[in-house]
């Protein structure tokens, strides 16, 4: 995008550009993250491990029980020492679903947000193409732009016909 406004702009400056040109701006991460695909996708996710968030915060309910009988003082040495022992497994328990969650969470939201800013882009690119744009540029590599400019919405909807969230 960088290159895309430089370029502009030494035409510009050098007078090469003698016709209009014609520009468009997308907030492109808005443009994804209002698509029906990813709400959709987000939703299933959260199905998805929400049985390994429930066994996580069982997890965390036994480890506050097992602290609050050591600090009971009630314990012989003996179940204290079994209570401090089964404590540091359900904590290396814990820790290993969190970083295994954790990785596969990143996996599949990678692997879902490069699917759809695939799309996206071609979607963006058929609009530009529709519309009769010389360029379209992110928002987030712009100063100012005028509303009128702004294809965020037309995106996304474009996006939800192309791509219907099944």
């Amino acid at each position: 995008m960088r290159f895309v406004r430089i370029a502009l702009l030494a035409a510009a400056a050098l007078g090469v550009a003698s016709a209009q040109t014609k520009v468009g701006i997308v907030n492109s991460q808005k443009a994804i993250v209002d698509t029906a695909e990813l709400k959709k996708a987000q939703l299933e996710m959260e199905a998805k491990y929400k049985p390994r968030v429930d066994q996580m915060n069982q997890i965390q309910k036994d480890l506050s029980t097992l602290q609050g009988q050591l600090q009971s003082g009630k314990l012989n040495p003996q179940q204290s020492q079994e209570a401090q022992a089964q404590g540091q497994r359900k904590e290396r328990d814990l820790q290993r679903i969190q970083q295994d969650m954790q990785e596969e969470q990143d996996r599949d939201r990678n692997e879902i947000l490069g699917r759809i800013m695939g799309r996206m882009r071609d979607v963006i690119s058929k609009l530009a193409e529709a519309k009769g744009l010389d360029v379209v540029v992110d928002s987030s590599n712009t100063f100012y732009f005028k509303p009128a400019l702004d294809l965020t919405a037309e995106a996304t909807a474009a996006y939800d016909k192309a791509y219907p969230a099944k």
